[in-house]
């Protein structure tokens, strides 16, 4: 049995890809230890797996302001201590980071002790902590099509984001019925992400009574803090009521998509990911302030795939014309299903697993100066 780091916290981008690949070493007998930063959204998901092992570590998104940067160096001083301790302590075979803030500290301390490092990004725009690591990395992971300059080709593998288990389609019926509302009445789900979108909600809001009025019933997670667990009755198109409900975090995302019949949603990848393997199909509102644009360039590359739709957030007052066309038009969300059923990267779990354990912890020995395989496999 071998130990691997994953670092994977402050977000639910980063951390549901890291269960998702510590629930795969664990099957294959390994042991994980997910290192998760002390945000709420952290905290709260991982409460819903005690089989897994979760270390808090130090750490602050970056900013140039002066206190958010002299914040950030502080955390990530105290971050690195607290990672060159837990390498010392569990001697990990290997270091596995999926960006964002707590990332750069443990990596940073594995290289120090010359543990090998592999580096996972899901965004088509890679973000800072993966163009700074990468070139101490042994293995990079990037999205089909995506180029990392000055990456030597024998570090890079394309592989899609992996999926925790429980991400899977379930019973519409049933899925609607959990979440309080009623089959009979199609479904749309508002979906701003793990910390939720505060236009998204504002929208939502304004919007529940009209949609109720042509027969739609609405579900919109607002993110903590963001909102309160309630329903609201509205009248619907004939002498029955339909409700609208709002929570503040949801534990549960397969079901909440499954209940879906469309999804607004913002474009991180885990996002992308879920949606692509419940297979619903969404209208996509990039975050107009995700670092290097990032979410633009994710919903761009899903609707020419076909999966979804995107319109700007500053296109908003268009949505609910947008969003009711579209759930009227049965042949048009029909082929937008098709159009996910090629988005789901359902191999790249065990891609990402296999490749792990046969090149990373153990790579292959080459004698000197033999060129290594190039990168190949898409996922």
């Amino acid at each position: 049995m071998s130990t691997f780091l994953l670092s994977c916290g402050g977000t639910g981008g980063h951390l549901s890809p890291g269960i998702a690949l510590a629930e795969g070493l664990v099957a294959r007998g390994h042991r994980a230890v997910l290192l998760i930063s002390n945000k709420k959204v952290d905290t709260r998901l991982a409460a819903k797996y005690p089989e897994l092992v979760f270390e808090p570590i130090p750490g602050t998104p970056f900013g140039l302001h002066p206190v958010v940067l002299a914040r950030f160096l502080v955390s990530q001083a105290k971050g690195y201590l607290a990672g060159r301790r837990l390498v010392c302590a569990e001697r990990p075979a290997a270091i596995v980071g999926f960006g964002g803030f707590t990332t750069a500290s443990i990596i940073i301390a594995g290289v120090i002790r010359d543990v090998p490092v592999a580096l996972h990004e899901a965004n088509r725009v890679p973000g800072k902590s993966v163009r700074n690591l990468a070139r101490f990395a042994r293995r990079v992971y990037l999205p089909e099509g995506v180029a990392l300059p000055g990456l030597v080709s024998a570090k890079l593998r394309f592989a899609g984001l992996p999926v925790r288990r429980e991400i899977v389609r379930q019973s519409r019926e049933d899925a609607v019925r959990s979440l309080g509302l009623n089959p009979a009445f199609k479904v749309l789900v508002v979906f701003g992400g793990s910390q939720g979108a505060t236009p998204l909600n504002k929208w939502a809001r304004e919007s529940a009574s009209r949609l109720a009025a042509l027969g739609i019933q609405l579900a919109c997670v607002t993110g903590l803090g963001k909102g309160v667990a309630e329903f609201t009755e509205h009248t619907g198109s004939g002498a029955e009521f339909l409700r609208s409900v709002t929570i503040p975090f949801c534990d549960d995302v397969a079901s909440l998509l499954s209940a879906a019949d469309l999804v607004v949603a913002r474009a991180g990848a885990g996002s992308l990911a879920e949606l692509a393997r419940i297979g619903v199909p969404a209208v996509l509102i990039p975050f107009p302030q995700a670092a290097d644009d990032h979410q633009r360039a994710n919903a761009a590359y899903f609707a020419e795939k076909g999966g979804g739709v995107v319109l700007p957030q500053e296109r908003l007052g268009e949505l609910t014309e947008l969003a009711t066309g579209l759930l009227a038009d049965a042949a048009r969300l029909a082929k937008l299903r098709a159009g996910l059923a090629r988005l789901d990267a359902a191999a790249s779990l065990e891609f990402i697993l296999d490749d792990i354990e046969k090149n990373i912890v153990m790579p292959p020995t080459r004698s000197h100066g033999a060129p290594a395989p190039a990168a190949s496999h898409l996922i």
